[in-house]
This record gives structure tokens, sequence and C-alpha cells, in this order.
């Protein structure tokens, strides 16, 4: 489905804190929004980073003590050990890295760190993805839908690299309410052929759309709320995956050395 426009609203909130009601957050500032409020049909994107510190996911690095295998990764790859032990505990399985990153699956998506970021946590500590992000933005959804009886989409959002690119965009790591991905083989391009591919990841490009808005520094917006995209709401639950030997990029990695996909007990 396609639409001519749609409008993206920033969702401003006072600093977020460990137990906060991130729906009341949500609710409270878009009554101060120029969206005033939210709509059955809109579709409400929160940056990860936002609902972990609210879920208590924030380590303190003193209080990281690093094993063996962390001190000998911080060696490899110059960085702090204490910062590399929690990325092994949040891992799957490292795969490889450049100085001052790891590369990790985790939960069947390859990204940095495991997810961890240093930015907008406080002093000396580090902030870990939402332990279920598709839960997460499920429960926001019922909060909003309980006080307000709005339907709304709700997208977890984190910023990602893409590879052999420079920078990061949005990324939908958390879905509910919305398809992340519409199909659409079957359909015909501008000179009649039949697609036979493509499908849209539309909560990806929601999540890079709420990223310009959000912002990656001190703007204080981990939310907006985006409008008129014409989207279904109903039903739908995370966002689609695929396996690795599907995937282009790891499936060349994949045939290059199959052992980076298996873990240290030779399974897969």
């Amino acid at each position: 489905m396609t639409r001519l426009s749609y409008s993206v609203y920033g969702l401003a909130t006072p600093l977020v804190r460990a137990g906060d009601d991130m729906a009341a957050h949500i609710l409270a500032a878009a009554e101060r929004s120029e969206c005033g409020g939210l709509q059955a049909g809109d579709i409400v994107v929160v940056a990860e980073s936002a609902v972990a510190t609210a879920e208590g996911r924030v380590a303190r690095l003193d209080d990281i003590e690093p094993s063996p295998e962390a001190l000998r990764l911080a060696g490899d790859y110059q960085m702090d050990p204490r910062l590399v032990e929690v990325v092994l505990r949040e891992s799957d399985r490292v795969v490889g890295g450049i100085p001052g990153f790891l590369l990790c699956m985790k939960g069947g998506t390859l990204l940095p760190n495991a997810g961890i970021d240093a930015s907008n946590a406080p002093s000396g500590s580090v902030v870990l993805l939402p332990t279920d992000p598709d839960a997460t933005a499920a429960r926001i959804r019922a909060g909003i839908a309980g006080r307000t009886g709005a339907d709304v989409g709700v997208i977890i959002a984190d910023s990602r690299t893409h590879a052999m690119r420079l920078g990061c965009c949005g990324v939908a790591i958390g879905c509910s309410g919305i398809p992340s991905v519409l199909d659409e083989r079957g359909k015909q391009d501008l000179f009649g052929r039949e697609l036979e591919v493509t499908k849209r990841a539309v909560a990806d490009c929601i999540a890079s759309a709420a990223e310009l808005v959000m912002g990656e520094a001190n703007e204080c917006v981990p939310a907006v709320v985006v409008r008129g995209t014409g989207l279904p709401v109903g039903d739908y639950a995370g966002v689609a995956t695929i396996d690795a030997s599907e995937c282009l990029f790891m499936g060349v990695a994949l045939h290059a050395d199959p052992s980076l996909l298996v873990d240290g007990k030779g399974k897969p």
C-alpha cells in the first residue's frame, strides 16, 4: 500500500528512568505534540534505548568481572574487557570483529557488540537491548489501547550500520500491530512485468523515518508518531527474518567459512 504523504511527529519526554511507564510517557508527550494525541491507525516508534532503560537493562561496568575469554578478545580488538564481558553474556556467538567492535549473532541477527551501546547511558554504564522487543512493543500497544481506546501499531527501533555503507539508519527490532514486511510479489512494474521477489520492509522504512526526528544525541525525543501510512493495524506481531543461509551477505560468508555459523560444539 502506497500513500503520497504521511506525517511524523516527535514526542519529547523527560529523561526516562528505570521503572518508568513508557505508554504513559508516550501518551503525555502525544497530547503536547502537534499530533494532538494518538488516533487509531497511528504508528508509534520508540527508541530501544528508552525502553531498555525503563526495563532496567543498564549495566554498570564497575560491577562487571571480565572472564579470561573477555580479556583475550579485549586484547585482540582493543576494547574495555568489562564491555567485552557484557557483550559475551548478551551474544549467542561472536563471529569476529574490528578494533572497538565485536560482530555478534544474537536472536538470529548479526549486529555489533550485541546491540550494547554507551550512548544515552549514565557515565560508566552501557544500555543493553530489551530482552524481548516484540513483547515490549505489545505491552506499549496494550497500554495505549487500554487508556485511549486507540488501536495503534508500535515499533521498537534501533540504529544499525549496513554492509559497505557509512553511517547508521533505523531498523525495527520489535513490532506489534502492523505487518513488518509487505509482500509485493504478483504486482506489476511500470512496464507490466510481474514482480517476483520484491518484499517491502515497511517497519524498517518507518524506523528510519522516525530516526530523522528522534536523533542520536541529546534530543530527548525517544518516540515519534507516524500518521497516514495507510498500513493495516491489527493482529500482527514480530519482525520477519530469514535464515543466514538465505541472506545474500551472510550466505556468501557461510560458503566461504561455514564455521562462522557453527557453535563450539559443532552445531549450527
